[in-house]
């Protein structure tokens, strides 16, 4: 009765269970769990109190800060009451009418709260002043002073370093969701599209890749996440990209590369995980910051290339067409890297390609062959 949901069933397990084992999420973000410490492991999270401050997530700073302040300004509160009433100055006390306070207006423990919020935040509201009489009052209004100052500069350093945390400008930088197998200049390459949201370069940008994937050593070792580097290129070289618009990176698929023995039909049969990094300081604030994403089997098409999507204007600007930047067609392709190699034909682009003509002014529309990702 219920057959017909047997294959998107499945299709949803196969899904998942390729989501769990994905090493590094398409945001960047590691799927890596740490157990199994040892209890005098976690001082050293203390000792680098700094990163650990700066790493924490926004709701724990936010607590963090309204906790530092709060818990500071009642400590110094009950300080200030207990000067208070060693020299008699509360109002239970009774102090007589010639009587001199150590601050004036503090009579109970919410002026002494007052007072200490007063000292801290350097707000002065002229009802609470503090009076020379009591030298043990003075050192107190210099101790609250010294760390109040101390905790202003700890708490909005944090705040300023997470904002401006290198992390921020990686996310406008974005990948495509599939990467293509097709070819390119002569040669069969897999190739990914990148592209700067914001309009200010990445000084130096290198692109890079690490192949990741489950292998036996001829000793009988398992190895998982063994690593394999990626080479990845653009026209102009793979150092020092002019990452000014959207750029194809492309890796050649030669003897040397893992993808060799792979083929159309064996392809989504593999067990990898191919990270792609790009590192790059950015021009505005000489940040250094580093995205990542990666592509599982499933999310590499064979025969398929990307469409064009940069073009000029009337006006000799150049344009870029987002609404192109993950869209792909198909083209002719060797259905493996041996037949390509070997075989006389298969290396021959399809005649019903799609040209951007020489930057002219176009209108890309979607022929019946795209495939939207």
């Amino acid at each position: 009765m219920f057959g017909f949901m047997k294959k998107p069933i499945q299709d949803c397990l196969v899904q998942q269970r390729s989501h769990k084992t994905r090493l590094v999420n398409k945001d960047g973000r590691c799927n890596m769990e740490y157990g199994n410490f040892k209890y005098n492991n976690h001082f050293a999270f203390l000792a680098d109190f700094w990163t650990t401050f700066v790493e924490i997530r926004w709701r724990y700073v936010i607590f963090h800060f309204i906790n530092s302040f709060t818990l500071s300004w009642f400590i110094f509160g009950l300080l200030w009451y207990w000067i208070a009433r060693m020299n008699g100055d509360l109002t239970w006390q009774n102090p007589p009418s010639n009587h001199t306070p150590c601050v004036e207006n503090v009579v109970g423990l919410t002026t002494a709260f007052l007072y200490s919020i007063e000292t801290q935040s350097t707000i002065g509201y002229g009802s609470r002043a503090l009076t020379p009489i009591c030298p043990s009052a003075v050192a107190l209004l210099i101790i609250q002073c010294i760390l109040g100052a101390i905790i202003n500069c700890f708490m909005c350093g944090v705040v300023l370093t997470k904002i401006s945390s290198p992390k921020k400008r990686a996310k406008t930088i974005t990948f495509s969701d599939m990467a293509v197998i097709s070819p390119k200049n002569g040669s069969l390459c897999l190739s990914i599209r990148v592209a700067n949201l914001r309009k200010t370069l990445m000084i130096g940008s290198q692109i890079y890749g690490k192949l990741l994937r489950t292998t036996t050593t001829p000793d009988g070792e398992t190895i998982i996440m063994d690593q394999v580097n990626i080479d990845f290129m653009v026209d102009a070289g793979k150092d020092n990209l002019f990452f000014v618009c959207p750029l194809t990176l492309y890796h050649t698929i030669d003897k040397s590369s893992p993808f060799f023995d792979m083929a159309v039909d064996t392809l989504h049969k593999q067990d990898f995980e191919l990270v792609v990094f790009l590192d790059g300081t950015a021009e505005s604030t000489s940040s250094s910051c580093q995205v990542r994403t990666s592509f599982v089997p499933q999310e590499i098409m064979w025969g398929y290339n990307f469409l064009p999507i940069i073009s000029r204007s009337k006006e000799g600007k150049y344009r870029v067409d987002f609404s192109n930047f993950s869209k792909v067609m198909p083209v002719a392709t060797a259905h493996c890297a041996y037949c390509y190699h070997n075989i006389k034909g298969h290396h021959h682009h399809s005649r019903d390609g799609h040209d951007n003509q020489g930057f002219q002014v176009i209108d890309i529309s979607d022929p019946p062959s795209v495939t939207k990702m």
